[in-house]
């Protein structure tokens, strides 16, 4: 079990779990180790972040340290992860690393590592960082890691220049004008809130913006993907035809009908797999998912004749299912949708730009694509624990989930799992009723919290 990095990169509270001392020994280990493997060539990094307090102090330690190895560090500034994956797969970087904690409070933050292929990193890269990090001796590659001198030390580059080329990427894949229709942005306060805009407006749309006055302290609050009814009541409001909602670093996207509906990550899997079969574009005719996908998916996905794949809870494990079996599409219910021929990870602008396509090749509105699944209630309930894998094995926890089970048969699913990111066990419920699927949710809750309550005194 890494100590460090989880599913998706370092992530902690800032100042505290991850620090600016980590930030600039991430940055030393990195640059360090792709020196001595490019065997004399100068190894770039491009760095980006989103618009949290500490995400400026995190950014000039990683860079000193990187510099300060022998490596040179290309700013990207404010960027979402998606434009960081691109940058460093296009322009072919040695390394990607973006700062940002996603859909995480401001007081969260984190590094996300991308290998050269825009892809997220794993591997030996990962362990030797963990081993560095921990200060064991072999991590410190033979003691203590040299500083580069004259000549050698690494250059820092402005690359602001990549953010726009990647905003001029995106706007080269819109295959239709938006022209008269109306659109409501909620960038979340994030790293979306210049790019969402000047894409759609340069497409034609008629752009409603909220939550894009980043300050700070604001990214996510009330906001972006998973606080999105506030989007729901603009969009009504304001009578759009169509709302999008980021989180914090913009690989996210979720949307809103013109009724204030919303269309999860589920809800445009299904509409963008049609439409790629209608095409023939649907390569493998296999959806990857998540096993937090709705059971409302999969019923529309069988009776498409439409096959699919579940896995871990993650666009990492998505994204490598996808590689492996040849998918063009796949993603999350929580809105990280993965296009495999324009992207390695989630990117929540395309993912909006590829729902437009279809709405306006169909010729159809947001609500028809909604109306595309019916939706299974499922409820989801969060229960903080220290010892995450003590509690889902503890014989308490299963036999409540056994139970639930053997009560919902056919008609529903149970799935308890530890979070990724953050320290908590996640117990999540599908039924044929609403009132069912609380019930048994918060009877499996309720088994979590006694068995947490035992590892405790313990």
């Amino acid at each position: 079990m890494s100590e460090y990095f989880g599913t998706d990169g370092f992530r902690g509270e800032a100042g505290v779990a991850l620090t600016a001392d980590h930030a600039y020994r991430v940055g030393r280990f990195i640059g360090r180790y792709l020196v001595t493997r490019r065997k004399g060539e100068r190894p770039r990094v491009v760095v980006g972040k989103d618009t949290r307090l500490s995400s400026y102090m995190f950014e000039y330690a990683l860079v000193a340290g990187i510099v300060a190895s022998g490596a040179d560090a290309y700013m990207m500034h404010v960027t979402t992860t998606p434009s960081v994956a691109f940058i460093t797969r296009t322009d072919k970087f040695d390394c990607g690393i973006m700062i940002s904690a996603s859909h995480n409070a401001y007081t969260d933050n984190g590094i996300k590592l991308l290998n050269g292929q825009g892809e997220k990193e794993d591997g030996e890269l990962i362990a030797r960082l963990e081993d560095y990090l921990g200060g064991k001796p072999e991590g410190a590659e033979k003691g203590e890691l040299p500083f580069a001198k004259g000549d050698e030390i690494g250059r820092i580059v402005d690359y602001t220049s990549g953010r726009n080329r990647y905003i001029g990427y995106l706007i080269s894949l819109g295959m239709y004008s938006f022209r008269g229709i109306k659109v409501g942005l909620d960038c979340a306060n994030g790293a979306s809130w210049y790019i969402a805009k000047s894409v759609f407006e340069a497409l034609g749309a008629t752009t409603y913006v909220i939550n894009d006055r980043p300050d700070g302290t604001n990214i996510n609050e009330n906001a972006g993907s998973t606080h999105i009814e506030g989007l729901c009541k603009f969009v009504k409001e304001n009578k759009l035809d169509i709302g999008f909602a980021f989180d914090g670093d913009a690989d996210r996207c979720l949307a809103v009908d013109e009724q204030g509906r919303v269309l999860t990550g589920d809800h445009i899997l299904l509409a963008c797999a049609l439409y790629m079969k209608e095409r023939g574009k649907l390569l493998s005719n296999t959806v990857v998912t998540t096993v937090m996908s709705n059971l409302g998916l999969y019923k529309a996905l069988d009776a498409a004749e439409i096959g699919y794949e579940k896995t871990a809870v993650g666009d990492k494990y998505v994204y490598e299912a996808m590689r492996a079996r040849g998918s063009r599409l796949g993603g999350e219910q929580s809105g990280h949708i993965i296009f495999s021929k324009y992207a390695t990870t989630g990117d929540g602008i395309l993912t909006s730009l590829k729902l437009m396509e279809v709405m306006i090749a169909k010729k159809t509105t947001a609500g028809k694509l909604y109306e595309l699944m019916q939706v299974y209630p499922q409820t989801l309930i969060n229960v903080p624990v220290a010892e995450k894998k003590a509690v889902q094995e503890d014989a308490r926890v299963q036999r409540a989930v056994k139970e639930a089970e053997q009560k919902l048969g056919e008609n529903g699913r149970v799935l308890v799992r530890e979070s990724g990111t953050e320290p908590l066990v996640r117990v999540m419920v599908e039924a044929a009723s609403e009132k069912e699927c609380k019930r048994l949710a918060e009877k499996i809750a309720t088994a979590v919290r006694a068995a947490e309550k035992g590892t405790r005194k313990e």
